[in-house]
């Protein structure tokens, strides 16, 4: 996710100056000492400067402040977040080692991979919900079409002509593609990238038809004027782009498809520390300071209950499942 470095380095003053209340309650674990009496770490599963590293980052500054100790943010990027995810699945579940979960490696994974050192569900506790942003679907402007309907056409016109982008086999990108051929009964070809720096020129010269791409990412550029956007993959229009329409009012109810971030710790977390774990997480998000932020970069914060991450973790893997089976997409 190209996020200026500057818009980094920003966020991280601004979460260091701001001051956050420690309301919760010391809890005991098993050891009966109080937690915490140590650093702790949070895993990323990405390089630094996307939404997951954003996200550790601001948990950091927060409670480094309120807890007294040092809060590590550590970015163990590769193998779709797998490489990152086996650190945490494999460490002791003792509140000092937290991963930031991502729809990839908790929903589509488990599906993709022929084989998993750990299992994407039952080797974590869900402590909570963090944010998710858009997918937006963005086109060359040469390609003629001005909405998502015209779009369709020219596919059907055209079998296997167009193609579309993504970050990479897997990714929440290329399942938006996968959803949208299979909604559409469209057939247009993946075209699978390192990352969005390959892609996105790709597609202005028009090597690639469209792209789906996170909408803070390609925002600047439809802004710009140098590709043009159709909808975005949620239910709702983002309030970052208001302007762009979702993939539902254009003639597809029920599209959703966005990339989305939690907070996860080893399983067999101890009770008391996943509570006192989730309340520090919604205190830290709800802050207003934080909150708008965070919007203002298109990520929407939204933190909840362990129970609500769970049901949501379920309903992902069971859609994405289906998507990944129909679309044949396996890797070892």
């Amino acid at each position: 996710m190209m996020i200026a470095s500057r818009l980094v380095k920003g966020l991280a003053t601004l979460f260091a100056c701001l001051s956050f209340a420690n309301t919760a309650q010391s809890q005991t674990v098993k050891t009966n000492t109080t937690w915490p009496k140590q650093a702790i770490r949070i895993v990323v599963t990405f390089t630094p400067g996307g939404a997951p590293d954003i996200l550790a980052r601001v948990l950091a500054e927060s409670w480094q402040q309120s807890l007294g100790v040092p809060v590590l943010v550590e970015n163990r990027p590769g193998y779709g977040g797998n490489i990152g995810a086996e650190v945490v699945a494999k460490s002791e579940p003792d509140g000092y080692t937290l991963l930031i979960g991502t729809v990839g490696i908790h929903a589509i994974n488990g599906a993709l991979y022929e084989k998993m050192s750990f299992h994407p569900i039952n080797d974590f506790t869900p402590i909570s919900f963090l944010a998710s942003t858009p997918n937006v679907l963005v086109v060359n402007k040469k390609l003629g079409v001005n909405n998502l309907h015209e779009l369709i056409e020219l596919a059907k016109a055209k079998p296997n002509e167009l193609t579309f982008g993504s970050s990479g086999v897997g990714t929440s990108l290329h399942m938006s593609g996968e959803l949208f051929k299979e909604m559409t009964g469209v057939q247009i070809r993946h075209i699978p990238y390192k990352g969005r720096a390959q892609s996105l020129p790709d597609l202005i010269s028009g090597r690639i038809s469209m792209l789906f791409d996170n909408l803070s990412s390609s925002l600047p550029l439809i802004k710009a004027g140098e590709v043009q956007a159709l909808a975005v993959t949620t239910l709702k229009r983002s309030p970052v782009a208001p302007e762009i329409a979702t993939m539902a009012e254009q003639g597809l109810p029920g599209f959703e498809a966005t990339s989305w971030f939690s907070l996860m710790a080893p399983v067999n977390l101890p009770l008391t520390l996943q509570k006192r774990l989730n309340t520090l997480t919604r205190q830290t998000l709800n802050q207003s300071e934080v909150r708008n932020k965070l919007l203002a970069i298109g990520l929407e914060p939204a933190p909840g209950s362990p129970q609500d991450l769970s049901r949501l973790i379920q309903s992902e893997t069971n859609k994405w499942g289906r998507v990944i089976y129909k679309s044949g997409a396996k890797l070892e």
